[in-house]
């Protein structure tokens, strides 16, 4: 018992190690996606996923049968009775996946825009020893206007008040280790958040591996991301982060 709550201790990369503590098992990985109204989507989403990981679908308050057809597809399905926005569902699949004992979560949306069949190049960066942040990068250049201008502009300014390098703020496809989960703070609840857990990884010392992954568009659904409000959000949460550093100088 003492070999083996050392080894549970210990970073994913010393416990996956040929002379770790104790017997060699793989990292317990949970797939987590948020959804609000996925309905038409969801399905294919979760079948594909399934393939590689078990899957948590945290159905954001939907009105369309989004939790039903997550379940039907082999999801556990865990619901918020309203619209909470991005960030609060990701923090609900968070506490889930502690809970019930995962090393890590990877997290992908519902809506397409993130390829089910990359998601082994997340599990081999795990085991090769990445720990803490695990983020897909895309190329922004395939982005369409006008995110092709816009996201490697949020990308410099983080990288600017952060002090250290960023190469995809917003991308919302990557896995956090359970040792990171632990330890992370965080205050917002909608697309900014994503911004936030990568200063927190950053001001908790835990490194941040980029991946290289599909840039996909083009999908036929409504943005849920308001230009206005979102930017502004974003905006307070890069002057919070800019301030913070400041005064730990």
């Amino acid at each position: 018992m003492k070999d083996e709550a050392q080894r549970e201790s210990l970073p994913i990369r010393q416990r996956l190690s040929p002379g770790g503590l104790a017997r060699w098992r793989p990292p317990a990985v949970l797939a987590l996606i948020p959804a609000w109204n996925e309905a038409a989507r969801i399905g294919p989403i979760v079948e594909a996923t399934r393939a590689h990981l078990p899957v948590l679908v945290v159905d954001d308050g939907s009105t369309d049968g989004t939790a039903e057809v997550a379940q039907a597809a082999g999801a556990t399905v865990v619901r918020h009775p309203e619209n909470r926005r991005k960030g609060a569902a990701l923090q609900t699949g968070f506490a889930w996946a502690l809970e019930h004992g995962y090393d890590a979560v990877l997290t992908l949306d519902a809506d397409g825009q993130h390829d089910p069949a990359e998601i082994p190049k997340f599990l081999a960066a795990l085991e090769g020893g990445a720990e803490g942040l695990i983020i897909g990068e895309r190329d922004f250049s395939q982005m369409p206007w006008p995110r092709w201008w816009s996201t490697p502009l949020g990308t410099w300014l983080l990288s600017l008040a952060l002090g250290t390098r960023v190469t995809d703020n917003q991308s919302g496809y990557r896995l956090v280790t359970r040792r990171f989960l632990e330890q992370l703070h965080l205050t917002s609840t909608g697309f900014e958040m994503e911004v936030e857990m990568i200063a927190e990884a950053v001001r908790l010392g835990f490194p941040i591996t980029w991946v290289p992954i599909r840039t996909i568009y083009g999908i036929d659904k409504p943005s849920y991301f308001h230009p206005l409000k979102d930017t502004l959000r974003f905006l307070r949460m890069i002057w919070k982060i800019w301030r913070r550093r400041r005064n730990e100088r």
